[in-house]
């Protein structure tokens, strides 16, 4: 069997979306192509200021398409309040992934630090920042990526939040000793 996946149609109205999804299911069709009925979903943005309500439905054939709120396309997630809290809690998850993937090699203390460096920076960012650069990304998203990275880090260097707090205060009491 022959598919397409991943089409996107855009229109102002739900009836110019109806005839375009029937004008693709035709020529898809016609070509050995089926469109699948059950995997097909649309969302409904408001890109402009007017609240304008159309309440016709979406269609193919006589089959309701499904309204989501959020879905993924093209390993990023599209949702129809212009947040992006899944998207960048998704990338964070697909750079854990490909951290549990390596941490045999990434975690181990014989391996050169520079080496692991590399692999950081070619694997696992990339995974990360996917789709990142389109982002309008608030101070809390921001934190919470850093705060991903930060624990990567400090494991791949074999060190730990104690260490540091531990680090922290042995200099505060050689500080007070002193004095």
């Amino acid at each position: 069997m022959i598919f397409a996946d991943d089409i996107v149609l855009v229109d102002e109205t739900k009836d110019g979306v109806n005839m375009k999804l029937e004008l693709w299911r035709n020529t898809l069709e016609s070509k050995g192509f089926k469109l699948s009925r059950t995997k097909i979903e649309y969302i409904h943005f408001e890109f402009r200021n007017t609240r304008h309500r159309d309440n016709g439905v979406v269609k193919l054939g006589k089959v309701e398409v499904p309204k989501v709120n959020h879905f993924r396309y093209l390993g990023s997630i599209i949702q129809n309040d212009e947040n992006i809290k899944n998207d960048v809690t998704h990338r964070i998850q697909a750079g854990w992934k490909k951290w549990r993937s390596a941490t045999g090699v990434i975690c181990e203390r014989n391996v050169h630090t520079k080496l692991k460096e590399k692999f950081y920076r070619t694997a696992i960012m990339p995974a990360m920042l996917y789709g990142s650069e389109c982002w309008a990304v608030k101070q809390q998203q921001l934190h919470k990526m850093n705060v991903a990275e930060m624990m990567m880090l400090r494991w791949m260097c074999g060190k730990t939040r104690k260490d540091r707090n531990k680090k922290y205060r042995n200099s505060k009491t050689s500080r007070s000793s002193t004095n």
